[in-house]
């Protein structure tokens, strides 16, 4: 079992990026050309590696190898994006992995490639890539090129000695448990749950009892074993079970107008732990988008687009308006689930005067795109 923050820290170690191993400050996954770069390096990755995983380590300054981190990433559909736009697309997972010197909320990203032999393509065009377009890596550059019907393996045996420096041994796994139970999270109601006497789940949070369930708010979840964090959020609620055999999260969505503020189920999370010494990650949308009235909607879409002119020309905000701002990704977004398409547009191009406004707005339209991310790759 591999413990993921050795294996970056390994791969950091080893030498500069190459054949098997990129890194990167971050992805941007809200435009096209944030896709388009990750969509290159998954293929460039997969091609130079026919026999041996790839990484891409998300959260490193390229210039002093520096850690630095990136916000939590749970688009447990990115697959989806991988499948859409490749032909022999791989499997690819990413992970989100926390270091102790990292502030609230900050991992590393470790995008891990898995090899399947084939050459993988681009299947369409995306920004300015041609379907079609076959990427190899060259050094630390990932490049069209044209490829020979043999696919040569150089990496198998390195990238197997760094994963083996990177198992899990019983002190990793109990010094994980004491730092997440006893220092990071002393101040929440903090659990753990062994399986199959080989994987430990820990998760933390503030516990709320509504009609005879849990739900637990600023929750983090992390399968200690293997150093990743499953799940983690600052905003959502959850409902938690488990039995001996599987660990299960529903995460819930605050939404609504005016004082219509309710719960909504948006994911449902399982782990399966399995008797050989194996685990399955399965997730499933289970999010029904409320309605509401059109009449209603299209006077706060019209109030939401004067406002982001007012940020755009950085005008002075009255009263009602600096409340209104506060609820601006989330009424943009209720727009778009009610068929409103140009609003995820404008919600889209907010993104540098909300960042710039305020943090607190900020880190609602961060949670608006994760819902638009979900479900628009579900």
């Amino acid at each position: 079992m591999i413990n993921k923050r050795l294996l970056i820290k390994n791969l950091l170690a080893h030498n500069d990026e190459c054949s098997f191993y990129d890194k990167k400050l971050r992805f941007d996954f809200s435009n096209k050309e944030g896709k388009a770069k990750f969509l290159k390096h998954i293929c460039a990755l997969s091609n130079s590696n026919p026999k041996n995983n790839s990484y891409i380590v998300v959260g490193v300054d390229d210039s002093t190898n520096e850690i630095v981190g990136v916000d939590f990433f749970d688009d447990s559909k990115i697959q989806n994006l991988v499948n859409a736009y490749m032909d022999n697309a791989p499997l690819i997972s990413y992970e989100n992995i926390p270091f102790p010197h990292l502030a609230e909320g900050k991992v590393v990203g470790l995008v891990t490639i898995r090899p399947n032999n084939k050459i993988t393509s681009l299947r369409k065009n995306i920004w300015k890539y041609w379907g079609g377009s076959v990427f190899f890596r060259d050094g630390s550059i990932s490049m069209p090129k044209v490829f020979d019907i043999e696919i040569k393996d150089v990496n198998s045996q390195i990238v197997a000695q760094i994963e083996n420096h990177a198992k899990n041994n019983i002190k990793l796994t109990l010094d994980g448990v004491m730092d997440f139970m006893n220092i990071r999270h002393n101040n929440l109601d903090a659990h753990y749950k062994v399986f199959k006497e080989i994987f430990v789940v820990c998760w933390a949070g503030i516990p709320k009892k509504v009609k005879g369930n849990i739900f637990y708010s600023r929750v983090d979840i992390e399968l200690i074993n293997e150093q990743v964090r499953l799940f983690y959020s600052a905003l959502d609620e959850i409902t938690i079970d488990f039995t001996e055999d599987h660990f299960k999260i529903v995460e819930y969505v605050k939404l609504g107008l005016h004082n219509e503020i309710k719960y909504y189920p948006l994911e449902e999370l399982t782990i399966d732990f399995n008797e050989n010494g194996s685990y399955n990650i399965n997730t499933n949308l289970i999010f029904e988008p409320p309605q509401f009235n059109k009449k209603t909607l299209y006077h706060i879409y019209n109030s939401n687009n004067a406002l982001l002119e007012k940020l755009k020309k950085n005008s002075s905000l009255s009263k009602r308006e600096e409340q209104d701002i506060t609820n601006l990704p989330a009424t943009y977004l209720l727009c778009y689930l009610n068929n409103f398409e140009e609003a995820k547009d404008k919600l889209e191009l907010a993104k540098p005067y909300i960042k710039e406004y305020n943090k607190t707005v900020y880190d609602s339209y961060k949670e608006a795109m994760r819902i638009l991310r979900k479900v628009n790759y579900n």
